[in-house]
């Protein structure tokens, strides 16, 4: 029986419901699937509170871990082990970068195959390449990468999805907006990409697997977020770094909030359409090639 580790981290249930689908995808008479949720001592509670929604960007972008409930896995060797995550402020949530710094997890991923399984709104690459490194850093094999997100227009989705984290009503807000989330076929889908990692666990070869989950449609990558991405998340950093500066730490997150809408909504469109007319049409080589990038492994 070949045993296979799920590690992950749900606070909205939205991740707990790609995973459920994905081990559907991997169950057969020969493997034998443990989950484990990740339990921050201190939980973060959903909804959010707009408070703690933002005070929780310095730790996530700096890499900052909390304080978990013990894991304690039935076995220390496995076969496969899926790491199933969401990012918060372009990077790794803080209870999933906690549990790749616990000492017990490093042991378990060492020299093991790793399948990532990303649950985000639209942008993830900041956050994977992140985990890329804590993986590396164990000496963890990552075989796989599946990323779910929502295919809403980048500001509407922005809008539903704040207004569900802050009020953890999953509904179309005003009517107008579309319903926040990954939407349930896509949802579903992972259980598809499970029966395609399980193929590959059958047979014991990993080294095909990420292009057949990419021709398959487990994970793409649009080059106008890619271009937001890269930007927003240095910036995001430079915040967060000025901010774990400052003593008064509350008027400073309260400024980073209104920074955050104004640059979102006022700044961000002027900058992308900028750059759709002076700079995209010119870096066509370029975009292929930082895209062939994300959407492997190394």
């Amino acid at each position: 029986m070949q045993k296979i580790l799920i590690v992950y981290y749900s606070q909205s249930g939205q991740l707990e419901e790609i995973v459920a689908q994905f081990a559907a995808g991997l169950e057969n008479t020969t493997v034998v699937i443990e989950k484990i949720k990740i339990e921050p001592i201190e939980p973060y509670h959903f909804p959010w509170t707009s408070e703690r929604f933002f005070a929780a960007m310095p730790h996530s972008v700096l890499g900052i871990p909390t304080t978990l409930k013990a894991i304690k896995p039935a076995h220390s060797q496995y076969d496969l082990v899926v790491l199933g995550y969401q990012p918060w402020y372009l990077s790794p949530s803080i209870p999933t970068t906690s549990i790749l710094m616990n000492d017990n997890l490093k042991k378990i991923i060492a020299n093991t195959p790793v399948v990532t399984l990303i649950g985000a709104r639209n942008m993830w690459i900041n956050g994977q390449e992140t985990v890329k490194k804590l993986l590396s850093q164990s000496q963890a094999r990552l075989v796989g990468n599946i990323v779910l997100i929502d295919r809403h227009n980048n500001y509407a989705s922005a809008i539903s999805i704040l207004q569900w984290m802050l009020s953890g009503k999953k509904e179309r807000y005003k009517g107008i907006f579309p319903l926040p989330g990954i939407s349930e076929k896509d949802i579903c889908s992972a259980k598809t990409f499970g029966k395609i990692v399980a193929q590959h666990l059958e047979t014991g070869t990993w080294e095909n697997l990420q292009q057949q989950l990419v021709t398959s449609g487990a994970v793409e990558v649009n080059s106008t977020l890619m271009f937001v991405e890269q930007r927003a998340g240095k910036l995001f950093y430079l915040w967060a770094k000025l901010i774990e500066t400052k003593t008064d730490k509350t008027m400073w997150l309260k400024i980073f909030k209104y920074y955050l809408i104004v640059a979102l909504f006022i700044i961000a469109p002027v900058v992308l359409l900028l750059y759709r007319i002076f700079l995209k049409p010119f870096t066509h080589k370029s975009i292929l090639r930082k895209k062939k990038y994300y959407l492997g492994l190394t």
